[in-house]
């Protein structure tokens, strides 16, 4: 049955929810006027008058929406606990199955599904009316809907899988199911890049081995300097969906590949895509990637021994509205992932801090093995000149929000 009144823990998460939202709108609205403050000197030829007027107004556009995005999103929760949704539907699901393996992937599947045709509305207004106005969409309708197919077989597969997984390890181990669940999710985390390029990619987009010439040439021969050799050199048809441009590096030993998207190979000359594998290459060299994976393992696993401590406690169970001396695991989960808010938002602070640092590393690493910072400085500035990025930003929004350091600060450091 539905508890009577709200308690306090339902408070404290409204608190928590109300508190994020606030925060992340002050922020946004003193990242909104930092447009209005002049450009910094060594960014000056970045943008004309009329390049830098379109700038400004695609990102408040893009601004405005996400704010309304989250005002929606925020009293949508709000409306969920203070009327018992969450209880509501567990009852409901109660009335078909008494499976907790059922009932918890009925659960999440359906909030999800409930969180996906609510934001929809959202990313069609971004994609069909922001982005085309300011010249990035290539997107269809065709190319949306099915996107949104795979994703949701995807996440069926996937996300069905782990969550599965956490059930069955959390009904046969015990108190100490988050011990056995973080090794099995640390196992899952470490392989899935490995295979991420030739499993998931080619689910949504076309990858082609860059063809022969003086590009590839440029890359191999780079590679065989530094002692990295590729082999693995992809384009990825990125322009079917935007024109903005972007490249990723991915896999481990002989699974390791560069991805560079068609609209950056238009853009950018061949020293500054070498520039920017350099760059990607500087992460791997500098074990960069591996220093973030044991960060995020060790953030998996912190946040696991928590779950354990409060999982089991019927506490977190009413707070979602359902009166009952058994904690419901569902309803715990999701009162925890609500109530673990504030800690994930200063991890990410810490996490953001470090992959700051280690961009800097990166691009130091470009410099020193290319000879120059000539070719990765004009790649930076044609990136964020393309994609319309504030040069300005205001730095409390840059210390909560930026895994990369602005473009002026690494311009900065490049040229010392």
């Amino acid at each position: 049955m539905l508890t009577n009144e709200i308690s306090t823990l339902t408070i404290l998460i409204l608190a928590f929810i109300l508190f994020d939202f606030l925060l992340n709108y002050i922020l946004d609205s003193m990242n909104a006027k930092s447009w209005d403050n002049s450009i910094p000197i060594e960014l000056a030829s970045i943008y004309d008058e009329e390049k830098y007027s379109k700038a400004r107004s695609y990102n408040i556009a893009k601004g405005k929406l996400s704010n309304i995005e989250n005002i929606f999103g925020t009293v949508l929760i709000f409306c969920f606990l203070y009327f018992k949704v969450f209880a509501i539907i567990h009852l409901q699901i109660s009335n078909y199955t008494q499976n907790q393996f059922l009932q918890t992937l009925l659960f999440f599947g359906l909030y999800l599904i409930v969180l996906s045709i609510v934001s929809f509305p959202f990313e069609i207004y971004n994609i069909f009316i922001i982005e085309e106005k300011f010249g990035f969409n290539k997107m269809t309708w065709k190319t949306l809907i099915l996107d949104k197919v795979k994703g949701f077989i995807l996440g069926i597969i996937i996300g069905g899988g782990l969550l599965s997984l956490f059930v069955w390890i959390y009904n046969i181990a015990g108190d100490n199911f988050w011990i056995y669940t973080w090794l099995s999710f640390a196992v899952i985390i470490i392989l899935l890049p490995m295979f991420y390029t030739s499993l998931i990619v080619p689910i949504f987009n076309k990858l082609l081995p860059l063809e022969s010439g003086a590009l590839r040439d440029a890359i191999e021969k780079f590679g065989n300097k530094v002692k990295f050799p590729l082999s693995n050199i992809f384009v990825i048809d990125g322009s079917k969906r935007s024109t903005k441009a972007n490249a990723f590096f991915s896999g481990v030993g002989r699974k390791k590949s560069i991805v560079f998207y068609d609209t950056l190979i238009k853009e950018q000359s061949d020293d500054e895509l070498v520039s920017i594998l350099a760059h990607e290459v500087g992460h791997y060299k500098k074990k960069h990637i591996l220093k973030s994976l044991v960060v995020s393992l060790l953030q998996m696993g912190f946040m696991l021994y928590l779950l354990s401590l409060f999982i089991k406690n019927p506490s977190l169970t009413n707070a979602l509205g359902l009166q009952t001396e058994i904690a419901v695991l569902h309803l715990g989960l999701m009162a925890f992932v609500l109530l673990y808010s504030p800690i994930s938002m200063f991890a990410s602070i810490g996490i953001n801090i470090l992959s700051r640092k280690n961009e800097y590393e990166a691009d130091n690493y470009a410099k020193e093995n290319i000879g120059t910072s000539e070719h990765l400085i004009s790649s930076l500035k044609k990136l964020s000149a393309h994609n319309l990025s504030n040069l300005n930003p205001n730095k409390w929004y840059v210390f909560f929000h930026y895994s990369h350091p602005t473009l002026l600060e690494r311009i900065q450091k490049l040229k010392e």
